[in-house]
């Protein structure tokens, strides 16, 4: 049987799991690699993640795609985060499950957020065609970040789809990357810290900035909270603190 899940970081009882989604293209059949360069760079939020946790480590697993394309109504990659949710429900149980998606990883963590076990997306640079549906995320938290450098996926798309999808019922914050490019190599060590901080905050084992708690708050139409600027690695320190036990 074919493996959904590479775990990066499995703790014996575990009570969370981060999935982590990277990206891909918008047509391709040919199967996909851990070693394609869009994995390997996602890898680089693992340990990120696990100083933002420390003490309180969720499990961390990489999901397995079958091809590195979209393809586009066969949505391949979104059926595959499906397979690996349910597969960490058959292996760990209910237990609350954050993704954490890049570009094309970020438009398949968008699309299967109606899971069950899922309970809230952070989306890196996401692919969000104005098409793509959003009701599935009622009931979610969901936190974008994108760089506004970014000439591969456009940040005002990401923009649209979550004042979409706050209309439709999920809890919403949106930041800016400024100088912020697709690959996330421009101030790669503020896209490591805010992302691994976001994604355990929505995992409850760190607080919550409190500009992003801000915008959570907003509902409807109220599109406030979607452009929060990212602070600088000198002041990000104190972007979201560890929740005493």
């Amino acid at each position: 049987m074919r493996r959904v899940v590479g775990w990066r970081v499995r703790p014996a009882g575990a009570r969370a799991v981060l999935l982590i989604l990277h990206g891909g293209q918008e047509a391709s059949t040919v199967p996909a690699s851990s070693w394609q360069p869009a994995a390997v760079r996602m890898r680089g939020f693992v340990a990120p993640l696990l100083r933002a946790t420390a003490g309180r480590p969720p499990a961390v697993g990489l999901v397995r795609y079958r091809y590195q394309g979209w393809n586009g109504e066969r949505a391949d990659p979104a059926k595959d985060v499906v397979a690996a949710l349910d597969a960490v429900v058959a292996e760990l149980g209910p237990v609350p499950v954050v993704l954490l998606g890049h570009s094309m990883g970020g438009r398949a963590a968008l699309r299967a957020a109606g899971h069950q076990a899922v309970t809230g997306v952070v989306a890196l640079a996401p692919w969000c065609p104005p098409e793509d549906p959003c009701e599935q995320l009622a009931g979610r938290t969901l936190v974008t970040l994108h760089g506004d450098r970014d000439r591969v996926t456009d940040p005002a798309a990401t923009v649209d789809f979550a004042a979409r999808a706050r209309l439709a019922g999920a809890r919403v914050a949106g930041i800016e990357v400024a100088g912020g490019d697709h690959a996330m190599l421009r101030r790669s060590r503020d896209w490591h810290l805010a992302a691994a901080r976001l994604s355990a905050a929505l995992l409850g084992i760190r607080t919550v900035p409190p500009e992003v708690a801000a915008a959570l708050e907003l509902r409807g139409a109220d599109q406030g909270g979607l452009r929060i600027p990212l602070p600088y690695s000198r002041r990000i320190i104190n972007f979201g603190a560890p929740k005493a036990r």
